[in-house]
């Protein structure tokens, strides 16, 4: 069972140009105190995320947190050829803890993919996006999102010039993910039964996805939006 269930990912910029950043939003909730960071009982206060992009300012003006308050690392990565793994761009990695037990939210903000690390070829048409969420590194969730890039007129999307316009580029990305949970050790701090809300203690899938494919997997795959056990 997996102490940390995404609940939602809402895409704040889409759809977007291209070189647009990518800016969302992760509602996650966490059933269980983990232990160098979590809170042992449920609380409103929302964990801080600590991106390399953006670090957000403590409502309360306090210090951000040492690496002892840190619970959970989330990726974004753009694969930016489906047949080289070197290609792949992490476009930012975040940060978040420490994590109250209940249901949480930060925003997430990462850069666009370097066009020089994209092949020609690889550009136009449909690319993959994954968000991947980590404890002691240990990815435990992969979200991978197909996005679909072309130019932001009809006379280019029917003759493309022959070098690539990237100002004039457009990204969609779909709201149909396909989710894999994987098996992995979660340290737990020993408590008391606390109430939470009701089915908290289930795994819940990625609401924007009517027909998401999840899956569980004992171990990630490396490239690639990943496919579904059969």
């Amino acid at each position: 069972m997996s102490i940390v269930t995404i609940r939602n990912v809402e895409f704040l910029n889409n759809p977007a140009r291209f070189l647009d950043p990518y800016h969302f939003r992760v509602t996650f909730e966490c059933i269980a105190a983990l232990k160098d960071g979590a809170f042992s009982t449920p609380s409103f206060i929302q964990p801080v995320a600590h991106c390399h992009s953006h670090y957000p300012t403590l409502r309360d003006g306090s210090s951000p947190p040492d690496s002892s308050d840190i619970d959970l690392e989330w990726r974004l990565i753009y694969v930016s050829s489906p047949g080289n793994e070197e290609l792949d761009q992490e476009l930012d990695d975040c940060l978040v803890g420490p994590v109250p037990v209940g249901v949480n939210s930060f925003e997430f903000e990462g850069s666009a993919p370097a066009p020089s690390k994209i092949p020609t070829e690889d550009v136009l048409g449909v690319a993959a996006l994954i968000l991947t969420g980590s404890y002691r590194d240990q990815e435990f969730v992969r979200v991978g999102y197909y996005q679909n890039t072309e130019y932001d007129n009809e006379e280019m999307k029917a003759t493309p010039p022959p070098q690539i316009q990237f100002d004039r580029l457009l990204r969609d990305i779909s709201t149909k993910p396909r989710v894999t949970r994987f098996q992995i050790k979660w340290d737990v701090i020993p408590q008391q039964p606390v109430q939470t809300a009701a089915g908290a203690a289930s795994s819940a899938a990625v609401p924007s996805a009517n027909d998401l494919d999840d899956a569980e997997s004992p171990q990630p795959h490396t490239n690639g939006i990943p496919s579904a056990a059969s």
